[in-house]
């Protein structure tokens, strides 16, 4: 599947066989960019201690980009909410009946599940009831990378998670607690974006442009790209000599932010556009409230995060969610790091101010700083060892008891 092709388009769903014929030591399966992106590195730290490691994965580019046989580029059709997930419907059905009958007939010693908890821990469940996993009386191990965020919503979830999953590593050090009640072996194994050898493509520079990151999922950029275009462009009429950044984590989403670009022709080549992993010093952002905005944080680059969801996706989270922030770094911080503005207190003139604030207040930028650094000493990895070497006893323990 091609990052231009939609999920609606997909009539039928086929994974290949084993690379050489042979047996997998790990099944990956991470739904969205930045799950892809955080097993990427996982992996690639895998791969250089245990070279002998076979691992396949139904993810994205970047885990083909480390060595991992990509079965399907799942992430190519992120979706989040209850009515995209349903607009979504029969493929994620063809695509989950498809990696069932893959691990039925191939049989890993390891499925790898990072985060997409909605796919993944139903996954769980069907291996279970399959009798392929450890749990319903199989060989096939199952464990969970990056715990679903049962501290915000849905914390029953952990009850059916200790059911089904063998072991679960967080990257967040709060969240083993959140699992106290079960007897599901859960690991600190510290957060990738603090970890050995982790370069960040973003840092701070008081005389640099203002960030502007939507997010990697398509719908939801289609609703943030413009509020946050708008408010550069509010903060432009104040500060003409501004330039703004505007973030792609594909090809896809790049396609996209053109199109939307094209309907602010006042901004007339006062934005451009970067992948990614470029390299970028930045004065100040606005930020989607995704994993994008903890890099943002850990670079000390002031800022705010505004979010729109669809309507009855946000009516329905402010029902069922616990938590006072979106933004992660606002939530372990005992103080938030960044002003968050939702749905329609997301307007120009606001995120404009903040802005303004973020850019040429010297209290802010010192104090972003200082919250920057508090954040990195939380996330740092344990002396116990990182998730490579979690995956990798993992696999040991699959070896032993098969």
């Amino acid at each position: 599947m091609t990052a231009s092709t939609s999920a609606s388009e997909i009539v039928s769903v086929s994974f290949p066989p084993p690379r050489g014929g042979h047996g997998v030591d790990v099944l990956v399966v991470a739904g969205e960019h930045s799950g892809d992106e955080q097993a990427a590195r996982m992996v690639s730290a895998l791969s250089m201690r245990h070279p002998e490691l076979r691992v396949a994965a139904i993810g994205g580019p970047m885990l083909e980009r480390v060595g991992a046989q990509l079965l399907f580029d799942l992430t190519a059709s992120s979706v989040v909410g209850l009515v995209e997930v349903l607009a979504h419907y029969g493929f994620f059905k063809r695509v989950f009946a498809e990696t069932l009958r893959w691990i039925r007939e191939y049989r890993p010693r390891v499925v790898c599940f990072v985060d997409y908890p909605g796919f993944n821990l139903r996954m769980a469940s069907a291996l279970r009831e399959a009798g392929l996993s450890c749990k319903g009386g199989g060989d096939v191990r199952l464990v969970f990378y990056i715990s679903p965020q049962i501290w915000a919503w849905k914390a029953k979830r952990r009850f059916t998670m200790a059911r089904d999953l063998d072991a679960l590593a967080t990257i967040f050090p709060f969240e083993a607690a959140c699992y106290v009640d079960t007897d599901l072996p859960v690991r600190f194994v510290g957060h990738p974006f603090v970890g050995e050898g982790y370069l960040s493509p973003l840092a701070y520079d008081a005389g640099g442009p203002v960030l502007l990151l939507p997010g990697s999922r398509t719908a939801a950029v289609k609703r943030i790209a413009p509020v946050l275009l708008r408010g550069f462009s509010a903060h432009l009429r104040r500060r003409p000599e501004a330039e703004g950044v505007l973030v792609y984590p594909s090809e896809r989403i790049r396609e996209l932010l053109e199109a939307q670009l094209a309907g602010f022709p006042d901004l007339g080549g006062r934005v451009r556009m970067v992948a990614k992993d470029t390299t970028t010093a930045a004065s100040a952002v606005l930020t989607s409230s995704g994993t994008i905005s903890l890099v943002c944080a850990l670079a000390a680059i002031p800022g705010a995060i505004a979010y729109r969801a669809n309507t009855l996706t946000y009516l329905m989270g402010r029902m069922l969610m616990r938590i006072r922030y979106l933004g992660i770094a606002n939530i372990l911080l005992p103080e938030p790091m960044y002003p968050e503005f939702i749905q329609g207190a997301a307007r120009p003139e606001v995120l404009a101010a903040e802005l303004e604030d973020s850019r040429f207040n010297p209290d802010r930028i010192a104090r972003t700083r200082r919250l920057a650094e508090d954040l990195r000493n939380i996330l740092v990895r344990p002396p116990e060892g990182d998730a490579a070497d979690w995956l990798a006893g993992e696999v040991a323990l699959a070896r032993r008891d098969g």
